[in-house]
């Protein structure tokens, strides 16, 4: 399957899909869309090469296209809107066989269904490595973006659901032996749901943008360590991240025993979680339980606050390290 089969396979298999915001899609140069009135226009786009960001003997060409979308719309929850339109572009190396690519196309085309995002256009050409390259625009009520600038001392720090386990996963990957053909049938499946089929946190993203008073917020790619410190550089504050108030998942503490890692170092410096990171007065607590408690969400977790200063800081034992931009490196 060369570049013209693979745009035929993905525009059949996504032509279903419509927006009334889109006047135009798939087939001329350009799609056309025109945004709801009193709306900002979002727009992200992330890129995924072999060897840096994925492995082709380890992640399922499925879970691979269902991912490449995902970590975009994460992007979009991140600022609070919603995910509406995606481009797809490819580069097609000659050792990905047909059953493959229909694969990856299959997981692509059912997450854009999930997430009830359009595919409006893209391109392909052939190359020596795969690279799968995404843009992905939403949009949000005018005046209501969440921004990364605006963490003020004495709010706290909270994030949208467990961390370190697509870390954990990595590791386990990488280990020899770590080849697998079936998640569900491995020991680790929340593991490697993390890392191989992470799930936007849309429904959370919008919730925050509709309630009001999140002062900063991200989606965290490269680890709290490095995440968190993007949002104190802007925001000019330092932060203070308590262990004690760090709950790891029952699967990479057992995972963390197996393996002989500190589940505190994965969960603040091991990447790929694709959690809402966020900073929110205290007194607002109240309310955001109330809010998620009505969308049957779960309730963000407070692991630290932000003060005056510099730089993030881990509070363990009495002791604060400073652990500024020390999160993961993808190479």
């Amino acid at each position: 399957m060369r570049e013209r089969h693979f745009i035929n396979r993905i525009a059949e298999m996504a032509k279903q899909a419509s927006h009334p915001s889109l006047a135009l899609g798939i087939g001329d140069d350009c799609a056309v869309v025109s945004g709801p009135p009193a709306h900002d226009l979002l727009v992200t786009t992330d890129m995924l090469v072999e060897g840096a960001h994925f492995d082709c003997r380890w992640h399922p060409a499925h879970l691979l296209g269902r991912k490449a979308l995902s970590v975009n719309i994460s992007d979009i929850a991140a600022m609070g809107g919603r995910a509406r339109f995606a481009l797809l572009s490819v580069v097609l190396p000659p050792y990905l066989d047909d059953a493959w690519i229909a694969d990856f196309i299959a997981g692509f085309t059912g997450k854009l269904a999930e997430e009830q995002v359009v595919l409006i256009g893209g391109d392909t050409v052939s190359g020596d490595k795969l690279v799968i390259s995404v843009t992905v625009l939403g949009n949000i009520a005018q005046g209501k973006v969440i921004k990364r600038a605006g963490a003020r001392p004495g709010d706290g720090v909270y994030v949208s659901g467990p961390l370190g386990l697509a870390a954990a996963a990595l590791h386990f990957c990488q280990r020899p032996g770590g080849k697998f053909d079936d998640v569900a049938a491995n020991p680790w499946p929340h593991l490697l749901q993390a890392l191989l089929d992470p799930q936007a946190q849309t429904a959370m993203g919008a919730l925050l943008g509709d309630l009001g008073g999140v002062s900063a917020m991200q989606d965290i790619s490269d680890g709290v360590a490095t995440d968190l410190a993007h949002i104190c550089q802007v925001s000019q504050v330092a932060a203070e991240i308590f262990a004690d108030r760090l709950r790891p998942h029952p699967e990479l503490e057992k995972y963390c025993r197996f393996a002989r890692l500190d589940p505190v170092d994965l969960q603040l410096r091991g990447g790929e979680d694709y959690q809402l990171l966020f900073t929110m007065p205290l007194e607002r607590e109240p309310a955001l339980a109330l809010a998620c408690a009505a969308a049957g969400l779960a309730e963000p977790l407070r692991i630290g606050r932000i003060r005056a200063g510099q730089g993030v800081w881990l509070r363990q034992n009495g002791v604060a390290a400073e652990i500024t931009f020390q999160g993961y490196e993808h190479r």
